[in-house]
């Protein structure tokens, strides 16, 4: 009867313990957010418990592309200005013979470059993880393949790269950077209704301007939709002249041709300059018909070297153009 009892006590004893510790494990899991048999998320915990993996995206020609999940060498050509603005350094960046996008050397100083048509052998020696092009054109026929066969290769193609909105929100899109982007143009669109303001203040908003560009002793007048074009008229509602409207609608570029009298016609309060000439002489500034436009004789030309951001687009060329336009008229 003892022995008995004695093993009764010891099966209550045990089963008082197990409850215990059961009781233990319960609280603990409590204590920390979650019932027995769940996982925290990274949003509960405050930690990021899933690290980003590879995609696959469609580009604009139908190819699906495996994206890395942390592309650390990447090759986009002329869309430097959209990498910079996501805190993004190629490993190589757009050149030609002329140089490269001097506005950007802020970010990009010491990286190398690399010709504009991307030759194969140059594109493999960078050893890129992720290609990615502006333009159908650039991987026509074979191209592509060829590109492909060196790194993931994603084309942004014609329609998104004309825009230089729908560029930079793409990438982001691609780099797993959509946030960055969306607070990019935020950003952008508050800095450019304070100069607009400040534009409009000083010039009544009654004001026109055009933008020239002298190379090789030829003058190119820019189109009103796109680069400092767009700056000036689209975004700080300076006036656009009629020789400027007419230029546009026959434009196949964003810079077109214009003779030095078809200049003259141009009725412009401020006459903006890129001069690409300027220490070679820049014979055609000194011709008599370029001394007698009422923006020069009057002192509304507003000059400005090859290094600056009056060629290209995208938000770190647009701001620095306000910028520019900004100090010249703003007294």
């Amino acid at each position: 009867m003892f022995k008995k009892n004695k093993k009764m006590i010891l099966l209550m004893i045990t089963v008082m313990v197990m409850s215990i510790w059961l009781a233990a494990c319960g609280s603990k899991s409590a204590d920390n957010g979650t019932a027995a048999g769940e996982t925290k998320t990274g949003s509960e915990t405050g930690t990021q418990t899933e690290a980003p993996t590879e995609r696959t995206l469609t580009d604009a020609m139908g190819h699906e592309v495996k994206i890395p999940a942390n592309p650390e060498r990447i090759i986009a050509s002329y869309l430097e200005d959209h990498l910079v603005t996501l805190g993004v350094k190629p490993v190589a960046q757009w050149s030609v013979a002329s140089g490269i996008q001097e506005y950007l050397q802020k970010d990009l100083d010491g990286i190398p470059g690399i010709a504009s048509d991307l030759p194969f052998e140059a594109v493999a020696s960078f050893s890129p993880d992720l290609i990615i092009m502006g333009s159908e054109s650039t991987v026509e026929g074979e191209k592509y393949e060829q590109y492909n066969k060196i790194a993931p290769t994603y084309v942004l193609g014609d329609d998104i790269n004309k825009d230089w909105r729908q560029a930079l929100l793409k990438i982001g899109e691609i780099l797993n950077k959509s946030d960055e982007a969306q607070k990019a143009l935020a950003d952008y669109d508050a800095k450019t209704k304070e100069i607009k303001e400040k534009v409009a203040a000083a010039t009544g908003g009654t004001k026109s301007a055009a933008a020239l560009w002298l190379f090789n002793n030829k003058f190119y007048v820019v189109s009103d939709n796109v680069s400092s074009g767009e700056v000036m008229y689209n975004e700080l509602g300076l006036l656009e002249p009629e020789v400027v409207k007419e230029a546009s609608v026959k434009a196949t570029g964003n810079w077109s041709e214009i003779s030095l009298e078809r200049i003259a016609e141009i009725d412009a309060d401020y006459l903006f300059l890129v001069n690409s000439d300027k220490g070679t002489g820049a014979e055609a500034l000194k011709d008599s018909v370029w001394q007698s436009i009422p923006a020069v004789k009057n002192g509304n030309i507003f000059e400005f070297t090859r290094s600056s951001s009056w060629l290209y687009s995208g938000v770190q060329a647009n701001l620095q153009i306000m910028k520019d336009i900004q100090s010249s008229i703003v007294k």
